[in-house]
C-alpha cells in the first residue's frame, strides 16, 4: 500500500472553526471519494511564511498523511483548485516511509518465525 502526504496552506482571515471544517472536509474527501485510508491530521495552525501568499504573510498549516492503493490524486488537486481558501497545496508519496513500514515487518516476520537449526 502506497503511503502520501499533503500539505496544504489556508488563509488566516477566516475564523478558526471555518479552518477546522476545511481540513476535516480535505479528510472526508480522501476517505470518501478516493478510499483512502487516513493515518494522521498535523494540523499547525497560522504560522508565518517565508514570503506573500497573495498578499498574506502568514497562514494556517495542515499535513495529512494517507494510504491507498491506485489514488486518483488528480481528483485531489482538482479539490484544491476550485476552493478559493487554498493558497498553496502539494501531495508527494513517501516512499521512505513506506521501505520503514516494509523493513519493520520484516523483522517482526523473523521475530515471530525463528527458524531452529540443528546440526
Amino acid at each position: 500500500m502506497r503511503i502520501y502526504e499533503t500539505m496544504f496552506i489556508v488563509k488566516p482571515d477566516i475564523t478558526e472553526e471555518e479552518r477546522e471544517n476545511i481540513a476535516n472536509g480535505v479528510v472526508e474527501f480522501l476517505k470518501e471519494k478516493l478510499g483512502a485510508q487516513v493515518d494522521n491530521v498535523d494540523r499547525w495552525g497560522i504560522r508565518k511564511t517565508a514570503y506573500p501568499l497573495k498578499k498574506y504573510n502568514e497562514a494556517d498549516y495542515t499535513v495529512v498523511y494517507f494510504r491507498g492503493e491506485g489514488l486518483e490524486l488528480t481528483s485531489l488537486e482538482s479539490y484544491f483548485k476550485v476552493r478559493p481558501e487554498f493558497l498553496r497545496w502539494q501531495t508527494f508519496r513517501r516512499i521512505d516511509l513506506e521501505k520503514k513500514e516494509r523493513k519493520q515487518s520484516k523483522k517482526v516476520e523473523v521475530s515471530e518465525n525463528p527458524e531452529k537449526v540443528e546440526e
